[in-house]
């Protein structure tokens, strides 16, 4: 399993080897262990969801305040997607800037996404399905959304007729979420992270 650190600090691609033979294959797509020793914690891991897209659907741009925000560990198990990943996070030095990684049936890669970051995807094939291990339960009261179209993030969104849901089409632009006090801070996302790395993991391996 290997992790890379995309250019959005706090996100990370993970490539993981399949072991393959005439029956089929074999991999494990997600380590606690391996997860925590490359982010410097453990995902606390409190609900795990499946989207099922059509060809052209756009959901996103998704977060959750913080704390306690929302980090996602996302796989595409059929299909493929475009995922995208924003830092709004106000102060960040990366704050507007964003990354996209394809997720498909093919390679299996994942996405690590950490609090405080915007997540969202682009289906490329029908019936795309993404599986969501996430940090914390849904809480629609801390949930919002920036516009995905929005230009000034200027997401290249591989698909000259995005479907939006009602919700995603009425968010604001991330200048408005920002007007209104909506986007998290990059320092609490620091002190946030900074306190997961330094408690104890309810997950430790006996040593």
């Amino acid at each position: 399993m290997k992790f890379r650190e995309l250019e959005v600090p706090g996100a990370w691609e993970v490539t993981t080897a399949q072991h393959g033979d005439p029956r089929g294959l074999f991999m494990e797509w997600y380590r606690f262990d391996h997860l925590a020793e490359a982010v410097g914690h453990p995902l606390r891991l409190a609900q795990g969801n499946l989207s099922v897209s059509a060809r052209d659907v756009v959901r996103g741009i998704h977060f959750a305040d913080v704390p306690p925000g929302q980090a996602k560990y996302v796989t595409c198990v059929r299909g493929a997607v475009v995922d995208v990943i924003v830092d709004l996070r106000v102060g960040s030095p990366t704050f507007g800037r964003w990354t996209a990684v394809r997720l498909d049936d093919v390679d299996r890669r994942a996405v690590y996404i950490s609090e405080g970051l915007g997540h969202g995807f682009c289906a490329m094939t029908d019936d795309a399905t993404l599986s969501y291990l996430c940090s914390t339960t849904y809480n629609p009261q801390a949930e919002h959304a920036v516009h995905p179209l929005d230009p000034d993030l200027a997401i290249d969104w591989p698909t000259g007729s995005p479907q939006l849901s009602a919700r995603d089409a009425a968010a604001p632009t991330l200048a408005q979420a920002r007007a209104d006090g909506l986007l998290p801070e990059y320092a609490r996302c620091q002190e946030f992270v900074t306190r997961l790395k330094t408690e104890e993991s309810p997950y430790a391996s006996p040593q």
